[in-house]
């Protein structure tokens, strides 16, 4: 059977949560495989709205298996506090619909503390993250010193890692004028959400392996975006994993082979929250329009994202550097009404021209873009389920960005309901 692995293929908030859900009809286990609570997913079904941010977008659907793999770092609170949210709009979550790698980091509330005093420090050149502790807590994996999901079994264990890692942020804190940690009551705190969450603790690589041997579909779900890619994004404004479709494999613990088919994220223009170059920003009544129409708010922070037109360079570029087969175009409806569309077909650097996002930060400061102007329709897209429903100039919209972006449309959403989706290529067959 074959797999498919969705990621977002602009800077995140491309509609990744709806398109998952949809294939998760389809699919057998839904394996979300980095980022943290900073990423959020919105999920619209039969008018009832679920906001997610660590809990695979698959949670919704009965009958499936959820899995966060050891390539996400947890805040242990928040994900209570998110299956308590979601309890109450009638879903259930228990070790029978997910799992959660024994071996996956846990943020601690320090982390954020950190996040928070670090960008506070920064000034003007802070990066622009939501404060979470998702940086602190990768930095404290790569570093051999994180607190694991699997280390709460023992309080003992977890009082000498706590101590070791303490060493270290407890200087960086004083350092920075903040208060220091004392080790003693976290131990506690932690030790009293174990009894929570380490019932949902399991070998993921182990299970997967199992099903795949089986013939089981499996979805993996990616979160932010290419653009937000540690190696491949617009650094230093980048989150701090790799979010491209490679990072599946390591992040839960399977095989390279066992991506299947990429779907990149992609919305009909583009947007961005947070500090860091946005080559095709509009700070006018345009890119106004854009986010009021597309009601472009973070869902975990509520920021007003920043709005523009498609960037077919950046797009491009993603679909390369993630071997992405296929993309989900979404928010098509948002440019009803649009006498006229522009996308970027290039860069210009400098007095030259180039085809690529530069990896230098000044460079991509300093890059402006190249439009090709193509006609709007006056009709209505949203809700459209077939591609004979949408008008021709949006038809024509979606093709030229095809050609542009060297990748075909495999699905097209109209709106965040989920059904409102026109299927042109099925990722699970084709």
């Amino acid at each position: 059977m074959a797999n498919v692995t969705v990621v977002g293929a602009q800077w995140g908030d491309e509609g990744k949560g709806k398109v998952v859900d949809w294939l998760s009809n389809r699919a057998d286990v839904v394996v979300r495989f980095q980022g943290g609570h900073n990423a959020g997913h919105t999920l619209v079904i039969a008018g009832k709205t679920f906001k997610l941010s660590l809990l695979p977008s698959g949670i919704v659907r009965p009958g499936k298996l959820s899995i966060i793999g050891n390539g996400v770092v947890v805040d242990p609170w928040a994900l209570c506090e998110e299956i308590d949210r979601l309890a109450d709009q009638g879903v259930v979550v228990t070790p029978d619909n997910l799992m959660v790698a024994e071996n996956v980091p846990l943020i601690l509330p320090f982390h954020g503390a950190i996040d928070r005093a670090r960008e506070e420090a920064s000034g003007s050149g802070r990066i622009g993250t939501t404060g979470r502790g998702i940086g602190p807590a990768y930095e404290d994996k790569v570093a051999r010193r994180a607190i694991r999901l699997c280390d709460l079994k023992d309080a003992a264990y977890l009082a000498e890692k706590l101590d070791r890692s303490l060493t270290h942020h407890n200087a960086l804190l004083r350092g920075l004028g903040h208060p220091e940690v004392d080790p003693a009551p976290l131990v506690g705190q932690l030790m009293a959400v174990a009894e929570r969450v380490l019932p949902y603790a399991g070998v993921v690589w182990q299970k997967l392996e199992d099903m795949r041997h089986a013939g089981k579909r499996i979805l993996f779900e990616g979160a932010q975006g290419a653009m937000l890619d540690i190696d491949h994004g617009t650094y230093p404004f980048v989150t701090s994993s790799n979010t491209v479709a490679a990072a599946a494999a390591n992040g839960s613990g399977v095989g390279p082979g066992s991506a299947g088919f990429v779907l990149g994220i992609t919305k009909a223009y583009t947007t961005r929250v947070g500090s860091g170059p946005f080559p095709t920003e509009l700070n006018d009544a345009v890119g106004e329009r854009l986010g009021e129409r597309g009601r472009e708010f973070g869902t975990v922070t509520g920021r007003r994202r920043r709005c523009g037109w498609f960037d077919a360079v950046l797009v491009r570029q993603a679909v390369k550097t993630g071997g992405i087969g296929g993309i989900a175009l979404t928010k098509l409806d948002v440019l009803d009404g649009f006498d006229t569309l522009s996308i970027c077909t290039g860069y210009e650097l400098d007095g030259g021209r180039i085809d690529h996002l530069p990896a230098n930060a000044a460079e991509q400061a300093r890059i402006r873009p190249i439009y090709e102007t193509l006609e709007g329709w006056p009709e209505s897209t949203q809700g459209a389920r077939s591609f004979a429903e949408l008008p021709a100039a949006a038809v024509k919209y979606s093709r030229r960005i095809e050609e542009l972006i060297e990748a075909p449309i495999a699905l097209l959403s109209t709106s965040p309901e989920r059904d409102d989706t026109i299927l042109m290529t099925d990722p699970f067959t084709d």
